[in-house]
């Protein structure tokens, strides 16, 4: 046998093994079964897209919410996009590492989430979601096809509790062309719940930071110092007149 029929024999073989090599390297992605019950994290678009197409006017609109699945097990997430570009469809969406820097520049969040070492490489098998990266929301239940476009999805194996490698409220989520151009990026931040319980520590509920590009969350600190100092006044005013 000819040493370029081996060759080529090889390759054939690599590719089919690489091919239905789906899992990771640490295994298939874990069910997570202890988020906090009631918790909420949102990411919105910003105004202005980090990549400029001439087939997009503005940025994406949009946004990603997530809740804690029923009985703390995964999440559901609500997906709401609209304005998308006239081309370079279908758009796909990720969880990025990484969280949105100050700068706004989307090639910083880095690559997909992806803790069992899975990689993007081959494509994700729908049919087989624990197979995909944990990151990959597009990829296990659809990529955007319309516009508007509108989806609810739920995913067992992302996590709203901090620990595992899963967990992605200090992460970005990510809007790309069909070819992975990334368009625009937006960070998660909680909301608050004044009925969420949880299965881990109180310091799951502290706000997550997030830069100039995404919503922030508002405080009434000052406000209430203020309430509180005008209560020393009446007693003030008597040390006076005395």
């Amino acid at each position: 046998m000819r040493l370029s029929t081996i060759l080529s024999l090889s390759a054939v073989g690599a590719r089919t093994l690489a091919q239905s090599n789906t899992t990771g390297q640490l295994g298939d992605a874990v069910v997570v079964t202890n988020n906090p019950i009631g918790k909420e994290a949102l990411a919105v678009l910003p105004k202005t897209p980090f990549f400029t197409s001439g087939s997009l006017e503005g940025n994406v609109k949009g946004s990603v919410k997530a809740t804690t699945g029923a009985k703390g097990v995964g999440v559901d997430f609500e997906v709401a996009f609209s304005n998308l570009p006239k081309e370079g469809g279908p758009f796909i969406y990720h969880i990025h590492v990484n969280p949105v820097d100050a700068s706004g520049n989307c090639t910083n969040t880095l690559a997909h989430l992806d803790p069992f070492i899975r990689g993007e490489d081959p494509v994700c098998d729908s049919t087989k979601p624990a197979t995909c990266q944990v990151g990959d929301i597009s990829g296990k239940y659809g990529k955007i096809t319309s516009d508007p476009f509108r989806a609810r999805v739920h995913d067992d194996f992302t996590a709203m509790s901090e620990g595992p490698g899963s967990y992605f409220l200090n992460r970005s989520i990510v809007v790309h062309f069909a070819n992975k151009t990334r368009i625009t990026c937006a960070n998660f931040f909680t909301t608050p719940q004044n009925n969420a319980s949880t299965t881990g520590s109180s310091s799951q509920y502290a706000l997550t930071p997030t830069p100039t590009n995404s919503m922030t969350p508002v405080t009434a600190g000052v406000g209430a110092l203020s309430v509180k100092s005008l209560a020393f006044l009446p007693v003030v005013v008597m040390v006076l007149v005395l």
